[in-house]
């Protein structure tokens, strides 16, 4: 059983999305950030960081930040989603390392200047729409003549989705990227995404892109 700590967040439903694709039986505690869940004493005894998402592995007692690092522990503990062979192992922790590094944070910073606080500061906004199109535009040409992200659905494709499913808040029109615009209304359709995108808020769901008459 796992215990996980999360809200609606990009990074919360990575995990949530992973459990119920690896069908990993959990439990949920909702950690309201706009409250300050995450500063309590203890959200604080299972990580130092006081960030979502975060997990408790009830039967071996192990706690983990970082969506990442907890997408490699759920992978390696069902035997899911990241694949044996060396060479196609690497390429997917390659393409979560990509996300965690670059896309995240990068489409983050998009919203919050472009969506949330608009009008703020348009060296930013440009700034951070500038690289969130170059981004976009990478997974673009990963994504040409793919289901997936590395070819078959795997952990990648969980740590990315729901960050592409935030593009109205980045202000990116999907259909300018083709593969990108596919590959998401492929993974979007998978019901244990639809199910692990509505924790711990079942009302929300992702956004759907609008294709042009």
């Amino acid at each position: 059983m796992i215990e996980l700590y999360t809200w609606n967040t990009s990074n919360g439903r990575k995990i949530s999305i992973a459990l119920e694709e690896m069908r990993i039986p959990y439990t949920v505690h909702a950690i309201d950030i706009y409250a300050g869940d995450q500063f309590s004493d203890a959200f604080n005894a299972i990580t130092p960081n006081n960030k979502i998402p975060a997990i408790r592995d009830t039967e071996t007692g192990q706690t983990l930040f970082e969506s990442g690092a907890i997408l490699l522990y759920l992978a390696e503990i069902s035997g899911q989603f990241l694949a044996s062979d060396p060479a196609k192992r690497w390429e997917t922790i390659q393409w979560v390392m990509w996300q965690m590094g670059g896309f995240g944070p990068i489409l983050g910073q998009a919203a919050h200047f472009l969506h949330y606080n608009a009008g703020a500061s348009d060296y930013s906004a440009n700034r951070f729409l500038t690289e969130t199109r170059r981004l976009y535009a990478v997974l673009d040409g990963q994504l040409a003549g793919r289901e997936f992200i590395v070819g078959e659905y795997s952990i990648a494709d969980i740590a990315v989705w729901p960050w592409v499913s935030r593009f109205e808040h980045q202000k990116i029109d999907l259909e300018e990227f083709p593969c990108v615009l596919d590959w998401y209304v492929r993974v979007a359709g998978r019901s244990a995404v639809q199910k692990g995108y509505g924790v711990p808020d079942v009302t929300e769901r992702p956004a759907m892109p609008h294709p042009n008459p």
